[in-house]
């Protein structure tokens, strides 16, 4: 009786799979097709840091000896180690779109200005003397320059120093 059992189970079952299968002509139009995500070009390369070297960066920021604190794939850090204290960073955004970097600038009291570089659009967002933000966008892809000066004296326009290193950054997109 078991073995019984057990061979209408296998076949039951066997039943159930086939059933679930297609019938092989390739045609599943039961539901709605589904596609992949769509995968842009992958953009430009930036280089290490923006292509901008430490020099570039210290001689900007008018702030001598302005230690590389974070350095990776994606951005580097210049800090003096206070939290407070000056900074500049770089950051590289591919597949990102600018606009809700612009926009989130503005949320936090940095009104984006729409800028060109190098004939690319792009943004601005700064507060007074102390910080200037630019965005530079590369089809699917942007660069990002912030300059703060946080509670220390500006020893540079900060916009001026962003919108320098900007410069180096698109004349050495690759």
């Amino acid at each position: 009786m078991r073995s019984k059992l057990a061979i209408g189970a296998v076949i039951a079952c066997g039943l159930l799979l086939t059933g679930c299968g297609g019938d092989g002509d390739g045609d599943d139009s039961d539901g709605p097709a589904t596609t992949g995500p769509v995968i842009s070009a992958p953009g430009p390369f930036f280089g290490e840091c923006g292509s901008v070297t430490d020099e570039e960066v210290e001689a900007a920021f008018a702030i001598p000896d302005l230690p590389v604190v974070t350095r990776d794939s994606v951005g580097c850090v210049w800090e003096t180690g206070d939290v407070l204290g000056p900074s500049v960073s770089f950051s590289w955004y591919r597949g990102s779109p600018i606009g809700r970097e612009a926009a989130g600038s503005g949320l936090i009291g940095r009104p984006p200005e729409k800028i060109e570089i190098a004939g690319h659009e792009g943004f601005r967002g700064s507060i007074a003397d102390e910080l200037c933000e630019i965005g530079v966008q590369y089809g699917d892809s942007f660069f990002h320059w912030s300059v703060s000066y946080s509670d220390t004296p500006a020893t540079a326009d900060p916009c001026a120093v962003a919108g320098d290193l900007a410069n180096l950054t698109a004349e050495r997109t690759k």
